[in-house]
């Protein structure tokens, strides 16, 4: 009698128990699901600024690679460039200033040479190779093979 009024006794607090440990793993599931939410939300924005920031930079890039171009444009117009040239000396050149080359045996005024090829065409073999005829050939080159092995064995 006593082992079941022991039993009864305990029986008791086994409910406020079991709601104290359902109550403090529930706390303890939402604490770590409110950490990973936190966690992914913190990942995401950092992810966002960084993307906003490359963002940024690639426009100033491109803004950047424009005025370069327009740069570049600016520097090969032909204004710009006969300027320089000037500036470095060079001069347009006159009738009087140019020398004309002659080569002994040119004449410009020839009438173009063609060279007749003649259509030599080979007859080509017929090609009448069929599967047991490859077959029967690799079977003659494997036997050739073996045999050329086992007379080497027996020289030695």
């Amino acid at each position: 009698m006593q082992g079941f009024a022991h039993v009864l006794r305990q029986s008791r607090w086994r409910p406020q128990r079991q709601a104290v440990a359902l109550g403090t793993l529930s706390l303890f599931i939402a604490v770590i699901i409110g950490a990973l939410y936190l966690a992914q939300a913190a990942a995401t924005s950092t992810m966002g600024r960084q993307l906003e920031e490359m963002i940024t930079l690639r426009n100033e890039l491109e803004q950047e690679n424009e005025r370069l171009r327009g740069e570049i444009a600016s520097l090969q117009s032909v204004p710009r460039l006969l300027a320089r040239a000037q500036e470095l000396g060079f001069s347009a050149a006159g009738r009087e200033r140019i020398e004309y080359l002659t080569i002994d045996g040119y004449n410009p005024n020839r009438a173009p040479i063609v060279t007749v090829v003649e259509n030599q065409t080979e007859a080509l073999p017929m090609y009448e190779e069929d599967f047991t005829g490859w077959l029967q050939q690799q079977l003659d080159r494997l036997s050739g093979q073996f045999e050329s092995f086992t007379n080497r064995g027996e020289d030695e």
